[in-house]
């Protein structure tokens, strides 16, 4: 069952890159007393979510912790060096933290796998956007399949 505005985030372990090495962070912990601003894409490095979702965040952080969010995240069911070397590629420190759900865990909690098997890329994560506060869901745009529209930055910011 798909995670519902006014509900609280599932409580699992997330995986960020520190300064020694890869950090195990639970998810309630992340996201409690702030407002985060979660978008979430099918895999790092491939094409919409390179060209476009990413670079957009990167883009908008600014205008968002204006209009009051506190920490921007990028999640997608890669490991942590993966995300990490995206983020470096686009040079996100500072503007959106990069976030691992490697084994889908949190993915799944959510409600929102997406079966990519047909394409070879197995399950991943679908493509939305969410805004918590203080761990409940008070936004939740979620992409139709193969589509583009309601996640991006611009949406978002607008939504504020």
């Amino acid at each position: 069952m798909r995670i519902k505005v006014g509900e609280r985030l599932p409580e699992v372990s997330l995986f960020r890159m520190g300064e020694a090495g890869p950090e195990a962070i639970a998810s309630g912990k992340f996201f409690a007393h702030r407002r985060v601003l979660l978008f979430a894409l099918p895999g790092a490095f491939t094409p919409i979510c390179s060209a476009a979702h990413l670079p957009g965040f990167i883009a908008a952080a600014r205008a968002l912790r204006e209009k009051g969010i506190d920490e921007i995240a990028c999640l997608a069911m890669n490991d942590v060096y993966v995300m990490d070397a995206w983020g470096k590629a686009h040079q996100s420190l500072g503007a959106v933290t990069m976030l691992a759900d490697g084994s889908g865990d949190f993915t799944r909690a959510l409600g929102l796998v997406a079966d990519l098997s047909e394409r070879g890329f197995g399950e991943r994560s679908q493509r939305y956007a969410l805004i918590a506060d203080d761990g409940v869901v008070t936004h939740l745009n979620v992409e139709a399949p193969g589509k583009f529209e309601i996640s991006d930055a611009a949406t978002m910011l607008g939504l504020l």
